[in-house]
């Protein structure tokens, strides 16, 4: 019971108090009581999963636990731990698929049986987990090819367990490196589904049909008459799902009509996800496909109008910047404004008609910017229009800013003007104090044409505008001011310290040492640093976390009850005259040859067809044109030559860019989302193109080369099976479960082929670095890596060895574009050519944008030999690559401390080998890298900056064997990620 209510009430800061009690009950003797702490802990990791990340080898064994409840329970973590990072536990692969056999095979207990169906729940959970780890991964998905053809093919009982497996298995087959006999039987389900006079089943087959339609269009090209049918479907999820896929299947050939489908069922639904959905979607389809510029206006215009203010900020802000961005051609650019500024104009003169605000607020940017370009329409008509729109009642204050702003616009280009001098009088008296604001600027401004015109300069909305964030301006003053005796500014943090030391307060601390929770600091008094001076806050950088969360409820009024067996229908759904067994769809080699039959087949048919099928006919031609495997060959033989209509083009200046880009490195990251740089880096250390032929023949295994660096290698991705990788045996102990013993690994390739051992340059060596380690190689080129720890940044160096006795053509090594990495310069290298038996270097310097403890930059090498040929590899990274001590004294210390406000707290246990507060320093100085600032008996304070310059500063105090860690730094994120290091590093030391 205790466990349950842990799991449900705690919130984040109680998580440290209670953590080492619930770890504990994992050994119980117990199975309920391992399972209920098991979910315990999978709750945790969902509030707070840095402060779990230390127990991960405690799931493995759980795992590995003989009772099946406790292991299913696991499961839920190591689902949502490979979404985070599916390339950490690619060793467990086996183990899963090991598992899903053994639960296909029925060796579980019967308890667990549904229908007959053994375990389906776990099925699910197992194929969505063997998804993850498969994906892109062809070594991977090999091993779990077998048991997904044993899912398919026991799941064909009749019953809605069996679906929900089938359609987890269609995604999972779909999701994993191809196989082409496990598509042509994933297929042959989908048609199934799809073909099901049930709603239910139809409703699945819709659902796997819009998972898998990218990777297999001609799918869609197979039910295209069923597809066709369902946007008719009386039943609304039916239809929006059907209209996911046309979304997903949509070109240059066949956006107008699917677009006008989408506006069709727009302008019907009145669910507001619906519409902020689908409008989303159709400005994103008419951007990218639009024919011309006409279409393209007149579309957004009905976005604007039924998605009305429930629309996605985004929506109307990429429009607008579209339009004052442009093009390509500055002729294309001219033409749509001014189409816009005609359709505007002709909006605004209809009368009693109602816009949303958000349209209004566009109508408004764009008359304001661009109605010049109209010149055959007098500027006093245009402000004649916004006059009149300022006085309707249903206009808001904020869309009334932008009225006037675009009257302010329109004003400076006009000479003279009655109605602004009408609607100065007007409004100048406003009860509206931003009008009144707004109307007083625009008095002033209007007798002052030269200042006017400077101030709004026509088309300029893309110029940057230079802002002095430091205020220099008031340096004069300031300096005037304290030459006169004046105090200097003191921030608020600092004041509300100074304040907190001089009242007397009530002291919170504990009595004796306990497992300290997150919490602020705010109003405690008494906590005394080595420096002797308060390290009380007035915030917590955990405080944001503690608001009240609205509670959603379902909102039935007016709502018909229409629900029942059959699904959302008014009366039962007329079966449709479709009962023949569906055609097996096989792998993309096949399909190309199907596509080419299938006009063939059907023409013979036309003569019979009734006027309704006829025309359901030509639908179909015009939806799914552009689709087929055989170089984008339509149904109509048509070929997609189309490209995205509108592709943006920056005004601004190259050279004001790189001034952007140096005025970003200078800035410093309070928050670290993302990280900015502050440390100069040298051209030299980050050039790309730089490229060193070294002439060093060695002969080396791939194992000696492998077992250089572990650390560099992808989990999961060595040709040996790690050693830690959970033993099968392991696996439901003392139960009645056959033991399925895994395939030995493969070995590695001959010792006796010769390979290039490279190495670094001698003004590299002096600098801390890994040691050369193998990403990948092929017959003819190895890819080796070395890690080198600069000062102000992380450098990456890749050797390309050459192992062919000719030269290689045309080598380019490329990293991919990640989400928490940054590649500085260019994220490729290029080698014309590299000569036989030798070896061309390419350096790259890395910059962690988004904080993780753990990650990966992934890439490819393809070069020419006879054939061109594509070798991908990765680069694991981790938050110690980019942390790095940080010198100061115990006075800079103390006053660091008190401006910094995101702070956590825990206590550890301390090993048995590390007995004084210097031992346990020196471990966290060697391995972390954290700079000793200072020790004073039981306590000591510790100093690093992640690269560049968010520093990061560490209170430890010992008591009784514990450990107590105290983090405080500028990013929110950083303390959490450096706890997870300490913790790892004291439990291996």
């Amino acid at each position: 019971m205790a466990l349950t209510i842990v799991s449900q009430i705690f919130p984040r800061e109680m998580i440290p108090a209670v953590l080492p009690l619930i770890e504990d009950k994992l050994q119980h003797s117990k199975e309920i009581i391992r399972r209920k702490a098991v979910q315990a802990l999978y709750k945790f990791y969902l509030i707070a999963p840095n402060q779990v990340q230390h127990i991960h080898d405690k799931f493995r064994k759980a795992l590995c636990d003989r009772d099946v409840g406790v292991m299913a329970a696991s499961l839920h973590i190591y689902l949502e731990m490979i979404k985070e990072n599916s390339s950490g536990y690619k060793d467990l692969t086996e183990s899963f698929v090991i598992i899903l056999k053994q639960v296909v095979g029925g060796k579980l207990p019967i308890d667990f049986n549904y229908h007959s169906v053994p375990a389906p729940w776990l099925q699910i959970q197992l194929l969505r987990i063997l998804g993850l780890l498969g994906k892109d991964d062809p070594r991977t998905s090999e091993l779990m090819y077998d048991v997904l053809e044993e899912s398919l093919r026991r799941a064909e009982i009749n019953h809605n367990i069996t679906y929900a497996i089938l359609f987890e298995c269609v995604q999972t087959i779909y999701t994993i490196y191809p196989k082409s006999e496990l598509l042509e039987k994933a297929a042959k389900c989908i048609g199934k589904f799809v073909l099901s006079p049930q709603i239910n089943l139809k409703y699945l087959g819709l659902k796997a049909l819009t998972c898998v339609i990218q990777q297999d269009p001609n799918l869609a090209l197979e039910h295209q008459m069923t597809i066709i049918e369902c946007l008719d479907h009386p039943d609304p999820i039916i239809k929006r799902e059907t209209l996911e896929i046309l979304y997903r299947i949509t070109n240059g050939h066949n956006v107008v009509v699917i677009v006008q489908k989408m506006l069709d069922y727009l302008k019907e639904t009145k669910e507001e996800y619906a519409i902020i959905t689908l409008a989303g979607k159709i400005a994103e389809l008419a951007e990218k496909y639009a024919p011309n510029n006409e279409w393209f206006i007149q579309t957004m215009n009905a976005v604007f109008s039924v998605g009305g203010d429930v629309l996605y900020p985004d929506i109307p802000n990429n429009f607008l910047r579209l339009l004052a961005e442009g093009f390509d051609d500055g002729k294309e650019d001219k033409q749509l404004r001014t189409y816009a500024v005609r359709s505007y104009l002709a909006l605004l003169e209809e009368e009693n008609v109602f816009y949303p605000q958000k349209f209004l607020q566009v109508m408004s940017w764009v008359l304001g910017e661009y109605s010049s370009l109209a010149t055959d329409v007098d500027p006093e008509t245009i402000l004649r229009r916004l006059h009149n729109l300022l006085k309707k009642t249903f206009v808001t204050s904020e869309t009334k800013a932008w009225i006037m702003a675009a009257v302010t616009k329109i004003a400076s280009r006009a000479s003279f003007s009655k109605t602004v001098d009408k609607l100065i009088q007007e409004f100048s008296s406003s009860l509206d104090t931003c009008m009144r604001q707004h109307t007083f600027e625009l008095k002033h401004l209007c007798e002052d044409k030269v200042l006017m015109k400077g101030l709004l300069p026509f088309d300029a909305s893309c110029n940057d505008m230079v802002v002095d964030a430091s205020l220099s301006f008031l340096d004069e003053f300031v300096a005037e001011g304290l030459g006169q005796g004046a105090a200097p500014y003191k921030p608020h943090h600092q004041r509300q310290e100074e304040k907190l030391s001089q009242e007397k307060a009530l002291n919170f601390e504990p009595y004796g040492l306990s497992f300290a929770s997150s919490v602020s600091s705010s109003g405690i008094a008494g906590r005394q640093s080595p420096t002797g001076l308060s390290f009380g806050s007035d915030t917590s950088g955990n405080s944001t976390e503690m608001g009240h969360k609205e509670t959603n409820t379902l909102k039935l009024e007016g709502v018909r009850k229409l629900w029942g067996k059959e699904g959302y229908l008014p009366k039962k759904e007329s079966k449709v005259g479709k009962e023949d067994e569906p055609q097996t769809v096989s792998c993309s080699s096949l399909l190309a040859r199907r596509v080419a039959e299938t006009p063939v087949s059907k023409s013979d048919q036309v003569s019979s067809l009734s006027e309704e099928e006829k025309e359901k006919q030509q639908l179909a031609s015009t939806l799914f044109v552009g689709l087929g495997s055989n170089a984008n060959v339509s149904l109509m033989g048509k070929v997609d030559l189309s490209t995205q209509k509108f592709k943006r083009k920056s005004k601004v200046d190259k050279a004001q860019s790189n001034e952007e880009a140096l005025d970003m490195q200078n800035s410093a990251a309070s928050d670290f989302g993302p990280l900015v740089d502050t440390v100069p880096i040298t051209k030299e250390d980050c050039d790309g193109d730089k490229h060193t032929t070294l002439r060093k023949p060695s002969l080396c295994s791939s194992d000696t080369v492998g077992e250089t660096l572990q650390s560099v290698k992808k989990p999961g991705l060595d040709d040996k099976l790690s050693d830690s990788r959970l033993s099968p045996l392991s696996l439901f102990a003392d139960s009645n479960i056959e033991i399925l013993q895994p395939s030995p690994s493969s070995q590695c390739e001959n010792a006796n082929k010769t390979v290039l051992l490279p190495s670094l340059a001698e003004e590299l060596e002096e600098l801390p670095h890994s040691e050369v380690a193998e990403l990948c190689q092929s017959d003819a080129l190895a890819l080796y890596l070395c890690k080198v720890w600069k000062d102000d940044s992380l450098l990456l160096v890749v050797f390309v060895s050459n192992k062919n006795p000719s030269a290689l053509n045309a080598v380019n090594v490329v990293f991919e574009k990640e989400e928490h990495f940054q590649i500085l310069e260019s994220p490729a290298c290029q080698f014309p050519v590299i000569e036989a038996q030798s070896v061309g270097r390419c350096q790259k310097c890395v910059r962690m944008d988004k904080l993780c403890t753990q990650g990966v930059i992934s890439g490819f090498v393809n070069y020419q030999s006879e054939m061109e040929t594509h070798l991908e590899f990765s680069i694991p990274l981790s938050l110690l690559d980019f942390i790095r001590p940080m010198k100061m004294t115990t006075e800079d210390f103390g006053k660091l401390w008190l401006s910094l406000s995101n702070d956590v707290k825990q206590n550890i246990k301390m090993p048995s080998s590390q007995d004084s507060i210097s031992a346990a320093l020196s471990v966290l100085h060697q391995k972390l890298k954290l700079h000793i600032v200072d020790i004073i008996g039981n306590e000591g304070i510790l100093a690093c900056q992640l690269l560049p310059s968010v520093p990061c500063l560490l209170h430890c105090r010992t008591h009784s064997g514990m450990l107590a860690l105290w983090f405080r730094s500028p990013c929110s994120a950083l303390p959490d990620g450096l706890l997870y290091q300490c913790q790892k590093v004291m439990e291996e030391s």
